[in-house]
């Protein structure tokens, strides 16, 4: 596997790339242009302006998190060709720079849910908490006000110039159904994966998080059974996917150690971490040992090394530890060690048995 490190830029990430640099394993920065809005093409000087940021210190920019798809493009309107042909043009632009994985998401509205961003555990820590009967009696707007409430740190998905038309993003969808935003889905990868293909470019979906619907608005990437039918809409090892044990893991049922061995080989990119799913649904974001959540995570990076997967693996969100002041989820500490104790597990599983060739050695 190959370790990356998410980053949201110089002036808006409060860990710097030298102490990124730091952590063992880790080769490339996964990276976005976070100001440009959705549907808008990435300037090519932009682009490059990253990379030269990366190269000062020795990372890769390989892997882009997240081009986001315009809610035109979802809801299947006339307008939605306009964006899909800037979406084209960035896949051109980045190419230029040797970018091979795009991950992006198919969500409506929302790219991702919780309800509270600095949930206490029991060791002093905080952590990304979802309450599930919240969600149920909450109005979205007082989950927007929560979530997108900081203009000095905007979280992805929750752009506050996108979601001030909060109401009038929800009339848009109150007619789009599941099978409608298939459609809509399907549409927008013909016309994009042979562009990404033509360019040496893997399109990789993120699973729905969490993978249920939410607020009455459809989700469809939430479990195997999706995941075969997104594979199918293109048959292309460019239309790939983002396989987050996070996501996935918030619904028991889904078998991730699996997911990993039936779709390996359509897998561009993996987040693995953890979380604690309490018997309400309601679940937590915990530290990457097995131990204190309920994701597989030894079997997941067994199945991950069983299959020799050699793309693409970020350790995903972390707690808060250590008074860190950081954006929720993206702190430097916590997924540092994520990161070595993935490794630890990746490690154990490639060191020779006792009676192995070179064992002694």
């Amino acid at each position: 596997m190959r370790m990356v490190f998410r980053w949201y830029g110089e002036g808006n990430d409060p860990v710097p790339l030298r102490h990124i640099k730091q952590i063992p394993g880790v080769e490339g920065i996964v990276w976005a242009l976070h100001d440009v809005p959705a549907g808008e093409v990435w300037p090519l000087d932009r682009i490059r302006e990253v990379k030269k940021q990366a190269d000062e210190h020795g990372f890769h920019i390989e892997v882009v998190e997240s081009v986001n798809v315009h809610e035109d493009i979802k809801q299947g309107l006339p307008t939605r060709n306009r964006y899909i042909d800037n979406y084209k043009q960035t896949i051109r632009n980045l190419s230029q720079v040797g970018v091979k994985v795009i991950c992006y998401n198919f969500m409506p509205v929302f790219d991702w849910v919780r309800t509270d961003l600095f949930k206490e555990l029991e060791d002093g820590s905080t952590a990304l908490f979802y309450e599930k009967a919240k969600v149920a009696d909450m109005d979205p707007k007082e989950l927007v006000a929560k979530i997108a409430g900081n203009p000095d740190m905007t979280m992805p998905g929750w752009e506050p110039e996108r979601l001030k038309h909060l109401s009038a993003l929800f009339d848009a969808y109150k007619d789009i159904t599941e099978e409608k935003l298939w459609d809509n889905l399907r549409y927008f990868l013909e016309q994009i994966v042979p562009v990404a293909e033509e360019h040496d470019i893997r399109m990789a979906i993120h699973p729905d998080d969490p993978p249920w619907p939410i607020f009455g608005l459809p989700r469809i990437v939430t479990g195997a059974d999706n995941l075969r039918r997104l594979l199918k809409l293109v048959d292309s090892p460019y239309n790939g996917l983002t396989l987050c044990s996070g996501s996935l893991g918030a619904n028991p049922a889904n078998d991730i150690p699996a997911m990993v061995r039936e779709f390996g080989d359509r897998i561009a990119f993996a987040h693995i971490r953890n979380i604690r799913v309490y018997d309400n649904g309601d679940f937590i974001e915990t530290s990457h040992r097995e131990q204190d959540g309920t994701v597989n995570m030894t079997d997941i990076v067994k199945a991950y090394h069983d299959i020799g997967f050699s793309g693409y693996v970020r350790p995903d969100h972390g707690r808060h530890i250590f008074d860190e002041q950081c954006r929720p989820g993206y702190g430097l500490y916590d997924r540092a060690l994520g990161i070595m104790y993935l490794w630890g597990i990746w490690d154990s599983l490639a060191k020779p048995r006792k009676g192995d060739r070179h064992a002694a050695h």
